[in-house]
């Protein structure tokens, strides 16, 4: 296929995109028009279709996987097509691979990692309770593999909850050999299992967008809601193991301002905050030098570290 980031001025484009966004609009002289944003993975780009009405514009809308014949025009400095024709794709005709941001890594690998640490947990109840959720339920399996960890901010791609869990359970397990006097078992099981409700809280790709239950309840209450469900499945799953468990995930975020109901009191809370919150930072510096590359200078003034950044010199 010819992705938007091979395209250039002049190009005819006839090619299947994910249809991002589409708005209704009108010219200064009140004609109709329509607003498009076209994505493969490789990225976006804005596109026109002047006439709508025309017999070889299809009815798509949002999220739809269409079929583009266009011209490629540049105004203001920024690529655009030109749409002349579009056409509703049907399922078969595409791979969403090719549209969707995906992680750089194996999922299968990682996933096949994780699994391996589940096998290192020594506590029996903890290691039941890993193995119900990512070994034994293929359906939480499917859907953790595929989630993104955020709507935006970092790991914002298919494969990102994985990647961003497999990442702070080994940040943890490192933590846990420095300082023994953590409860490795805890932490790392605290640790897979801290963000398992985005899966919940966050509606898969392409859409990309909180749900209701995301909206009402959030991540953290609902990761909480999980791992009680799946304890209450094992008979004689000690209380104490599992309210331990709880507070780490509903503490995880570290501040009340940050979204966490408790502040850490466990020090595999404390451990486990500091590891979510150094990967969510790696991983949003990470995006950000590779999404200014060309840029030889300061990036500008970035909220989440409220600093001016700019990349490395050699």
């Amino acid at each position: 296929m010819r992705y938007l980031k091979e395209l250039k001025e002049g190009d005819n484009v006839s090619a299947i995109y994910l249809c991002k966004h589409k708005q209704a609009a009108l010219t200064k002289n009140g004609k109709p028009y329509e607003n498009v944003i076209l994505q493969d993975k490789t990225g976006t780009m804005d596109a026109k279709v002047w006439d709508p009405n025309s017999q070889g514009i299809g009815d798509y809308d949002a999220l739809d996987y269409i079929d583009v014949f266009g011209e490629v025009t540049s105004f203001q400095g920024m690529l655009q097509i030109n749409v002349k024709r579009i056409r509703v794709c049907e399922e078969g005709e595409y791979d969403p691979a090719d549209y969707l941001p995906v992680s750089t890594k194996n999922i299968d690998t990682m996933y096949e990692e994780l699994c391996h640490l589940i096998k290192t947990i020594k506590q029996d109840w903890y290691r039941q309770l890993l193995e119900n959720l990512f070994i034994k339920d293929e359906a939480f399996a499917k859907a953790f593999k595929t989630s993104t960890a955020a709507k935006s901010v970092h790991h914002g791609f298919m494969g990102g909850l994985l990647e961003h869990t497999l990442s702070v359970t080994k940040l943890c397990d490192y933590y846990s050999t420095a300082y023994p006097i953590l409860n490795r078992d805890l932490l790392l099981t605290a640790a897979m299992c801290h963000d398992i409700a985005k899966t919940k809280e966050i509606s898969p790709l392409p859409e990309n967008d909180y749900t209701d239950d995301g909206q009402l309840l959030g991540h953290i209450v609902m990761g909480s809601q999980m791992v009680a469900e799946r304890a209450a499945q094992i008979p004689g799953f000690p209380h104490t193991q599992l309210v331990q468990l709880q507070h780490c995930i509903l503490a995880h975020h570290g501040k009340y301002e940050y979204g966490s109901p408790k502040l850490p009191a466990l020090i595999e809370a404390v451990a486990l905050n500091y590891a979510d919150d150094t990967d969510a930072k790696m991983e949003t510096f990470k995006e950000i030098l590779e999404n200014n590359q060309d840029n030889k200078g300061w990036f500008g003034y970035n909220r989440m570290f409220e600093s001016n950044l700019r990349a490395t010199r050699e």
